[in-house]
């Protein structure tokens, strides 16, 4: 098996992700679907064949990331016709990998369904604006049209910290650093806290995936920093949540009080298939004011939802069980898949 051409066919297809794992041939997710792009299913030694070839296609990239720690996150690119996130891991004792395309170019925020309220949260010039969701359902795409929009906009100097890189931003009327972990620095915290002696303006920090990060993360908004991370979470109070447990209990009152004087904005969005077949973003953006911010102060993050329902009528936040309900109106998608999605799935069927 040839990788080049596993991967030529999934961009043919439109895929947006590639699986390598032993016993099954090479599968495409293509609008959620999973379509074979070999008749035969690969080996071990195939596997093993195709990852030497990622690496190779990495410019000689080092496995021995994979071999000691048993998983090896990097990203390469197709000349001319698309990047790909690579994750290169050991299961049952062979190796294994999936693949992420990313095309060439900044992605279009109108192609991908990206309502304005979302890309509006860039005039904010300071705190935290956290996107959310589940994995593979276009946070880091979220995040790339807002800092291309800051980049357009704006001037200053951005720093992204990710793993790996995926979209490359130009200089435009900012200039703009990347740092990929751990080719450029050793750790997220290590190289957020280098970033903060680096004068940024605006920092993308790919992912806060632990304590010390997201420590690092609250102080770098409090010092009048424009920090923009995603998080695998579904909902805006159960972002709060996940972020408040990650701390020590000695340590979460306070936190409450920084992140309810430094949290800006929380998006979440889901990818939602729609009735032709196809998958879409659907948004929900909670915007902070003096509501919420004494809500996250006193613990009482539950009342948030009905804030943003209430929010989502003036139009000043977005309601993700309010968006679903346009779209079954609007025919894109059917009831069943909206009660599926939704966070009151009750409420929603009675409006229905």
């Amino acid at each position: 098996m040839v990788l080049t051409e596993l991967l030529h066919k999934t961009l043919a297809l439109g895929g947006s992700d590639v699986f390598i794992i032993p016993g099954s041939p090479p599968m495409a997710k293509v609008h959620g679907q999973m379509v074979p792009l070999a008749p035969d299913r690969a080996l071990p030694a195939d596997t093993a064949d195709l990852i030497r070839q990622t690496y190779e296609l990495a410019g000689n990239r080092d496995d021995e990331q994979l071999q000691q720690n048993g998983d090896d996150d990097f990203s390469f690119s197709l000349a001319k016709e698309a990047r790909f996130r690579c994750n290169a891991y050991q299961q049952r004792g062979t190796l294994a990998a999936s693949y992420r395309v990313v095309t060439f170019g900044l992605p279009d925020p109108k192609e991908r369904n990206i309502p304005p309220i979302v890309l509006e949260q860039t005039k904010v010039r300071n705190g935290m604006i956290l996107v959310t969701g589940p994995a593979g359902s276009g946070k880091s795409t979220t995040l790339a049209c807002m800092i291309d929009k800051i980049n357009q906009e704006r001037s200053g100097h951005i720093i992204t910290i990710e793993d790996p890189i995926e979209y490359l931003h130009p200089h435009k009327k900012s200039l703009v650093s990347q740092r990929e972990i751990p080719n450029d620095a050793v750790t997220f915290a290590r190289a957020l806290r280098a970033a903060l002696r680096q004068a940024p303006d605006v920092i993308m920090l790919g992912e806060m995936r632990d304590y010390e990060t997201m420590q690092t993360a609250i102080t770098a908004a409090e010092t009048g920093h424009l920090l923009l991370s995603s998080l695998h979470t579904v909902g805006a109070a159960k972002t709060i949540d996940r972020i408040i447990d990650t701390f020590p209990a000695s340590q979460q009152p306070q936190v409450r009080i920084q992140l309810s004087m430094v949290l800006r904005a929380v998006i979440s969005q889901r990818l939602v298939p729609t009735v032709d077949g196809r998958l879409t973003p659907v948004f929900e953006v909670m915007t902070i004011n003096s509501a919420v911010q004494n809500m996250i102060r006193d613990g009482k993050t539950h009342q948030i939802d009905n804030v943003i329902y209430g929010g989502s009528v003036g139009n000043s936040m977005l309601s993700m069980d309010n968006e679903l309900l346009r779209l079954v109106r609007e025919k894109r998608i059917t009831e069943e898949i909206a009660a599926v999605y939704a966070a009151n799935p009750d409420m929603l069927k009675k409006r229905l």
